[in-house]
Order: structure tokens, then sequence, then C-alpha cells
């Protein structure tokens, strides 16, 4: 409810439609499908049969309107719009695809339609004391399965392999499922920020990046540690020396008051010096309900960090041909500096 309060007092428009996954649970505590309308005076969820139930019992101080394929989202939409007296309506434009903003367009007629201008992610940045917890022990199962597979790690297995262990592990210690799909990049498919696991099989001399998360009360972890099997040659351990000290640099530089975006620039000096252009990614983001949120901690950010800021700290190197290397951690900001949620060692260990 204080939540739902924060959000009316910003919302400068007779009723709102929220379509985002994400601030509807924030907002109101339902993680099913559907919508929410939210004016002074109501809160409904609009939902189908399949759902019905799940929201009575998420959000029990909601109102449930159920769609029918006779009688669907944007037609209840205009009958509380209606009973809410309502003229004007903060709708998420860049969420609704456009087909579904036309039809709101048309059953919503007489009524001013208005972008939300990112209410909700604006108030989901700072963490109250509970979704901290909840952070806190989505990181401390990530941490804790990465920890537990490495003595299944081998030569021989493919990255696919390793994506699997790395889930089943989380799985098995409480995550309700991965924080975003996982990456499990070997040898030269290290150069991919983003790779896909592959058949790829992890041989001797090859650095392993997994890239992964856990998922606790539907809050998010997100963490990056690079492995090597057997002993790696002197270039591909340089990488991994410049990309472990840029990361100490930048958690040593972070902290209440200071800019994203010199945060940022602590690290990217580092990196820029020894490999030109090989970070070409912002060295962090915001992790809560969805996995990029905002503040961003890039070069174009000029946030200023604050207690209850959750952020990734994330630097890498990327190089074609060759490999490459990531190391991040999720840091909480409090009053007095940070707490980093990560507890997975960061030495590069050679397995």
């Amino acid at each position: 409810m204080d939540r739902l309060d924060a959000f009316l007092k910003r919302l400068d428009a007779d009723a709102a439609l929220i379509h985002r996954p994400e601030n509807i649970r924030y907002l109101s505590g339902y993680a099913g499908e559907g919508c929410l309308f939210v004016s002074r005076d109501m809160r409904v969820i609009l939902t189908d049969f399949r759902y019905v139930e799940q929201a009575g019992r998420q959000a029990p101080d909601w109102r449930v309107a159920r769609t029918t394929s006779e009688r669907k989202g944007p037609e209840i939409a205009r009958e509380l719009a209606a009973e809410a007296g309502a003229r004007s309506m903060r709708v998420e434009t860049d969420y609704l695809t456009h087909d579904d903003f036309l039809a709101l367009s048309e059953a919503l007629t007489g009524v001013e339609l208005r972008p939300m201008a990112g209410i909700p992610e604006a108030l989901r940045q700072i963490k109250d004391a509970e979704e901290i917890s909840c952070i806190r022990e989505a990181s401390r199962i990530a941490s804790q399965a990465f920890i537990n597979i490495l003595p299944r790690l081998h030569a021989g297995m493919t990255e696919i392999d390793a994506k699997i262990e790395l889930e089943f592990e989380m799985l098995r210690l409480g995550s309700e499922g991965p924080a975003f799909d996982t990456i499990a990049a070997a040898g030269v498919n290290g150069s991919l920020p983003h790779a896909v696991p592959s058949k790829h099989v992890i041989a001797e001399g090859e650095l392993l990046t997994l890239d992964f998360g856990a998922t606790y009360r539907g809050y998010l972890s997100d963490i990056t540690r690079t492995v090597a099997f057997g002993g790696v040659s002197p270039e591909l351990r340089a990488i991994y020396d410049t990309v472990h000290d840029a990361q100490q640099l930048a958690l040593e530089a972070i902290g209440p008051g200071k800019r994203c975006c010199d945060v940022d620039r602590v690290a990217r000096d580092y990196i820029d010096a020894r490999y030109p252009g090989a970070f070409g990614h912002s060295l962090g983001h915001g992790v809560g309900l969805f996995i990029h949120e905002q503040p961003r901690v890039s070069a174009n950010d000029a946030t200023v960090l604050m207690p209850g800021h959750v952020v990734t700290v994330e630097p890498g190197v990327y190089i074609p041909g060759v490999g490459g290397c990531r190391i991040e951690d999720t840091v909480i900001m409090t009053s007095d500096g940070f707490v980093n949620a990560m507890h997975a060692p960061k030495h590069l260990i050679e397995l």
C-alpha cells in the first residue's frame, strides 16, 4: 500500500493501466498475467479465469475483474474509467505493442492516454528492507551454486552441460528459476558478451565465463565468474587479471554519493589503457524484479547512488578469435558504503 500511495502521488492523471509484469507485482503483489487499473479510489486486477484465484490470494485487497473472449481488457478498462470518472490515464507506451495501444485508444474514446514516463521504475530504484532481503537470498543461492558445481566442471563437457549443472544447482538450493538466460561461453566464444550456450566442447587451456542469477520471491540476482581449464596462456591470464583488477578498482570507487558515470570511468579507463575498445558495454545496471533496472552504471548515467540502490559491477574484456572474461557482483548501497551480496570466489580458479 505504501508503494501504491507513492505511485499515486506521482501519477498526475486520473488513472493508470499497468501492464509490465514487474510493475504489476511491485504495486499489487500479484504475479500472474493481466494488468492493473489504478485510480485514487479504485484498484482492480484485470485477468482471465486461469489467474482469478491466484490474484485473490496474492492481492486480497484488490478487486478482480475477469476478462473473457467476449469481454476483453480494453472494454473492462473503459467501464472502470467511467466508474472512476477518469478523463486522463497513464499507460505504458514503452511496453504495449502498437496493436494493444490502438485497442485501448479505440475503447477509451474521450480519455486522454499519456505515457507512463517510467513512474513505477523510478520508485523501484530504491529497494526497501524486504526487497533487499530477497535480493540477498537470491545472491546467496547463486554464489553457493557456483561453489557447489566447481568439482563437477571439467574439460570435455559442453557449454550446455555447464549451464544445466548451474541451473539445476540453483533450483536445488531454492531458486524459483533462472533470473535470465544463463550464459556459458568457453574459448573463442568468450568474446561474445551474451553468448548462447552451445555444444562447444570445453578444452584444456580455455576460459569459461558463466553469467547467471537466481530468483527468490520474484527478486533476482546477477553474477558472473570466469574459470580456467588447465593451465591457460599468459595472454588469457593477463586478460583475467586486467578484468579482476578493474572490478576491484570500481568496487573501491562505488558507494553512496558517487555518480554512476564516475564509477564506470574508473574501470573503463583502466581497461582501455590495456585493451582499447575491448570493454564495450556499461559497467553495470540496477537489479530487482527485473534483471536490467535503473540506474545504469554507465558513462551516460549521472545518477547519484543512494542507500537502497542495488547495482551490478561487471567489467569485461572481449577479443575476437582469442576469448574473453567478465567478473560481476551484485552490490547493495548502504548509508556508509555497500554490501557485496556475492560470496563466490573471484581469484582465477584453474580446474
